[in-house]
């Protein structure tokens, strides 16, 4: 009874130390504006979201792919905040502070009730919930998507970890609609059934492998506070067929939305081998970034060259970690193939956006690493004089100086100023953030400012089409049509396959007519109607042309 009343302490003081720290470390949250990067597609200018929960917001949820994703919960959760909160941004930081808050108390109780242990388990939720490479996934309202689908992970795991106890067909239909919701929040979680797989490994501990095995798994159990019940792995990976054909379904309706709206590159772009050392490369590169937490960015830009040295780096450290180490350490696999297996949808072996690596993508893969740094501590330091006293006082300082990097890189979430500055001064030759930087000047009335960074863009990457339209209608703006003429032509014969390539010609159209160059002028107004027939602006344009000139369209 005692031990029991001690145990229910622990859990007291570990919920209570999760929430202050979170608090604590995620203050600044308080001041941050929404941010002129996604913010405006997910809310500030999406007149469905904007508009509550209502049947026609609902039916969009369900029916749209907008932004080359296909989420409805994720779209559900920003309409109702903002039926709440309207476009007051404190309210929506509010929000997704409060479901990471709950991430961490989930992940925490079901590390513990899988486990039995309390302060290993409590370790990784604290460094979970105060990491701040986890920053972008809560500070930024757009990925609002990494906070449900983290939910849902959690209690999809939850449920299964209640089913794996007394399997039942209730119990399972409870799984299978937590990992719909997911799916339906980020489809990034398609890799938990592979996990689910994993988990019966260590700690649930139900895979037999051999007939004597059972033993050796329940002497496993004795730690744990619950005992699971043992199955082959056949068994194990039949029960997991219905997930695993969810996880199909939802990744090629992904693929699709994605593909529609023009997100993925082809190969052509970027080739085969470049994908595979890049994404070599990328799983060392979050490790040191996790172990290192410097110079974190809303974007890292694609390097400009690519070689094999973290790529062999990242094979030979994983091989040998296994090889030396990971013989009789259940936790080691699991934690190692956590974070190798979940981070593999974002990977870059299918490209999609701009983006090569990104913060928000080791939300959940993270956990992996943590559970190896826990429990590897644990075994490390166990022998040690004052291992215990070495334990509590290095972990304390790891989450206290998590708590003060947190701090700091909410701060720069500020504003669009203060995170693309950060971007800039952290990173080289970040033409997306500066293209971004541009738009937002020039959104704000700031041309001249907005056309000095748009120029950087077209310099550092003359292909980025759509950093040379928005350069050019700003150039417009200002009435420099000569410069907004020798940007267009340049740019047009650079690449013209982008969907939106009819505007360049309309453009051009603009520049030549305000020039006095009509033959060109009604050349570019037709190219562009050539292009997009119901384009309007063209068609206006060419109809008043023509009838000054006394022609017909």
């Amino acid at each position: 009874m005692e031990k029991q009343g001690y145990r229910k302490l622990c859990f007291f003081l570990t919920y209570l130390t999760l929430l202050v720290s979170c608090l604590i470390a995620y203050t600044p949250i308080r001041h941050n504006d929404f941010v002129a990067y996604d913010d405006n597609l997910y809310v500030t200018k999406n007149s469905n979201v904007q508009a509550g929960i209502t049947h026609d917001s609902f039916i969009w949820a369900f029916t749209n792919s907008y932004s080359s994703n296909w989420h409805p919960i994720t779209w559900l959760s920003h309409m109702l905040d903002c039926e709440i909160y309207g476009l007051n941004p404190l309210g929506h930081h509010i929000t997704s502070l409060l479901i990471h808050i709950a991430n961490s108390f989930l992940l925490f109780s079901l590390l513990s009730k899988m486990t039995g242990t309390v302060w290993r388990s409590g370790f990784v939720a604290a460094a979970f919930a105060l990491h701040p490479i986890h920053v972008e996934s809560v500070a930024w309202v757009a990925e609002r998507k990494d906070m449900l689908s983290g939910l849902f992970w959690m209690l999809t795991i939850l449920a299964y970890a209640r089913y794996a106890e007394r399997p039942n067909i209730r119990r399972y239909v409870l799984v299978l609609l937590a990992f719909v919701m997911g799916l339906m929040s980020k489809p990034m979680v398609v890799t938990l059934p592979f996990v689910l797989l994993l988990l019966d490994y260590w700690p649930l501990g139900r895979l037999i492998r051999r007939q004597n095995d059972h033993t050796n798994d329940i002497k496993q159990q004795k730690s744990t506070s619950a005992t699971y019940q043992n199955a082959s792995i056949w068994y194990l990976l039949a029960e997991k067929v219905p997930l695993f054909i969810l996880s199909t379904i939802f990744s090629i309706i992904t693929y699709l939305s994605q593909k529609q709206g023009g997100a993925v590159k082809g190969l052509d772009v970027w080739p085969l081998t470049f994908r595979i050392v890049n994404s070599l490369g990328s799983y060392f590169n979050y490790i040191a970034k996790m172990l290192y937490p410097k110079g974190l960015a809303v974007l890292y830009p694609v390097p400009a060259k690519m070689t094999v040295d973290f790529a062999a780096l990242a094979v030979m450290g994983v091989v040998l970690l296994l090889v030396l180490w990971g013989r009789g350490r259940r936790w080691l696999v699991v934690g190692l193939l956590w974070y190798l297996g979940t981070l593999v949808p974002v990977i870059g072996l299918v490209q999609v956006g701009s983006q090569m690596m990104a913060d928000r993508y080791t939300y959940l893969p993270s956990i992996g690493i943590f559970i190896i740094i826990a429990w590897g501590a644990e075994e490390i330091l166990s022998k040690m004089r004052y291992s215990k006293a070495i334990l509590s006082l290095g972990a304390s300082a790891a989450l206290i100086a998590m708590i003060l990097m947190t701090w700091l890189q909410v701060s720069y979430w500020r504003d669009t100023p203060t995170l693309f500055n950060q971007a800039l001064a952290v990173t080289e030759n970040n033409f997306v953030i500066c293209a971004n930087y541009g738009t937002f000047f020039c959104q704000q009335g700031q041309y001249e400012e907005g056309i000095r960074y748009l120029k950087k863009v077209v310099h550092i990457f003359p292909n980025y089409i759509e950093a040379n339209e928005n350069l050019c209608t700003a150039l417009l703006k200002q009435k420099k049509f000569d410069e907004a003429i020798i940007y267009l032509t340049k740019a047009l014969q650079t690449r013209n396959d982008w969907p939106e390539i009819h505007k360049m010609y309309y453009n051009l159209g603009v520049s030549h007519e305000q020039k006095g160059n009509r033959t060109q002028a009604e050349t570019n107004y037709r190219k562009a109607l050539e292009l997009k027939p119901d384009y309007q602006l063209a068609r206006d344009n060419l109809t008043r042309l023509l009838a000054e000139q006394g022609g017909t369209p």
